[in-house]
C-alpha cells in the first residue's frame, strides 16, 4: 500500500512540474523548467518601484481611522419585566459604586479609568490609570 501512495505522490509532483513547465514567464529558461523563484516573481511583481515603505509611515496610515469610544458607569442585569415598568423618574442600581473610576473602552476594549469632571458645563473624564498593552494582550486572551 505504501508503494501506491509513493507512486501516487510521485504521479501529482509530475503533474505540477509539467503543467509549471506549460507557463509562459519570460524568465523561463530554455530547459522548459520553471523555478519556485521564477514563478513568484512573474506571478508578484514587485510594488512601489522598489521602494520600501518606513515602518514610521505605516503607523500614520491609520491615525484617521475613527474608532468608538466609550466611558462605562456601570452595569446590571435585570430583566424584561422590569424593564417594561420603567418610567420617568425610576432608579436603576448599577454595580459600580459612588466614587469607583470610570472604565474607558475603545471598541469595546477596555484602555483606561478615570472620573468625571465638568467643564463648560459639559461632562468629561480625566483619565487616572492606563491600561499597559501587557495587561490588554492578557484580558483578551480571559474572554
Amino acid at each position: 500500500m505504501s508503494e501506491n501512495n509513493g507512486q501516487g505522490q510521485d504521479e501529482i509532483a509530475d503533474e505540477w512540474a509539467a503543467a509549471l513547465a506549460e507557463q509562459e514567464t519570460p524568465s523561463a529558461p530554455a530547459g522548459g523548467t520553471v523555478s519556485a523563484a521564477d514563478t513568484t516573481a512573474a506571478l508578484f511583481p514587485q510594488l512601489s518601484g522598489g521602494k520600501t515603505i518606513q515602518a514610521n509611515n505605516d503607523i500614520e496610515m491609520i491615525l484617521d481611522i475613527p474608532v468608538q469610544l466609550t466611558v462605562e458607569l456601570g452595569r446590571t442585569r435585570i430583566p424584561i419585566k422590569h424593564i417594561l415598568q420603567l418610567a420617568q423618574g425610576s432608579v436603576i442600581e448599577l454595580d459600580a459604586l459612588a466614587g469607583e473610576p470610570m472604565d474607558v473602552l475603545v471598541n469595546g476594549c477596555l484602555i483606561a479609568q478615570g472620573e468625571v469632571v465638568v467643564v463648560n458645563d459639559k461632562f468629561g473624564i480625566r483619565l487616572t490609570d492606563i491600561v499597559t498593552p501587557s495587561e490588554r494582550m492578557r484580558r483578551l486572551n480571559r474572554h
